[in-house]
């Protein structure tokens, strides 16, 4: 078996529709989107699948309690086929001004307490339906407990991740670093929540093209300055 044009097509849609929501597809979504019926859609992403390009997950269905559906994301296989288009299509003019609502959010609450700050910038998280834009609002969120941390231990991380030896390593160093220094002082409902956000964060990164890295590293290393 092989990648096909027409399973490229398909494969190519579902990367994008994954990029842009940060979560599985279903087929009958990818159906809709391509044009073709939901049986048509189903078979090719399994025959994407036994081609290492897709992986399936079950998802559960909000308008059935109790029953779950069939949805699929794509492998680092996939990701890396189209890294060099997805690095050519950052439109960077988008990107300039998230990079600069989240560092005028982050600015804006430097006087305010630690919960008021943490909320302001979960509210924002939902928004994010960019994968590299909900990574880059993670970051502030965690910029935030770095901040009220203060004192040696925040000076000991910025010079930790500011020193270290890849970007790549910059965005996961970060996230471990400031999440071990905070989880012991959040409460429950608080620690799962942000657990599970840097979860989604972390595998975000690893699905990213290399520039899009270079760019939130980039974004990083100018808000520890």
């Amino acid at each position: 078996m092989i990648l096909t044009e027409r399973r490229k097509q398909f494969l190519r849609k579902l990367v994008d529709l994954y990029q842009k929501t940060n979560v599985p597809v279903h087929y009958e979504t990818l159906a809709k989107y391509i044009g073709v019926s939901k049986w048509t859609a189903y078979d090719i992403l399994k025959e994407l699948e036994k081609l290492g390009y897709l992986i399936r997950d079950y998802a559960v269905n909000p308008g059935e309690a109790g029953r779950s559906q069939i949805v699929f994301l794509p492998t680092a296989k996939a990701s890396s086929l189209f890294e060099q288009e997805r690095s050519e299509e950052i439109d960077t003019d988008d990107w300039l001004h998230t990079k600069t609502k989240i560092l005028e959010l982050l600015n804006s609450l430097k006087s305010s307490s630690l919960s008021t700050a943490i909320q302001k910038v979960l509210e924002e998280i939902p928004k994010a339906h960019i994968r590299m834009d909900f990574c880059a609002y993670i970051i502030g969120l965690l910029l935030v407990y770095l901040r009220k941390l203060g004192g040696r231990t925040e000076v000991l991380i910025k010079n930790l991740v500011q020193n270290a030896p890849t970007k790549d390593m910059r965005l996961t160093m970060f996230v471990g670093t400031v999440l071990g220094s905070i989880i012991q002082t959040m409460n429950h409902e608080l620690g799962v929540e942000v657990t599970n956000l840097v979860g989604r964060y972390l595998q975000s990164i690893a699905d990213l093209s290399h520039r899009e890295k270079e760019i939130l590293s980039d974004f990083l290393h100018e808000a520890l300055a």
